[in-house]
């Protein structure tokens, strides 16, 4: 998250750590730890559903 310029989706979070994100059962336990981070503060999510450090 830190290294990206701009917020990123969790598809592209997925791509990065080596995730199958072309399986939509892959993909949400991410989504769900992301969410998690969110909720611990660690990350914002925006409105359209992208993430980002928590500035």
């Amino acid at each position: 998250m830190r290294e990206a310029a701009e917020p990123v989706m969790a598809r592209e979070v997925g791509e990065v750590v080596g995730v199958d994100v072309g399986v939509r059962a892959k993909l949400e336990p991410l989504r769900t730890k992301l969410v998690r981070l969110v909720d611990r503060g660690w990350l914002r999510k925006l409105p359209d559903g992208r993430f980002t450090t928590r500035l």
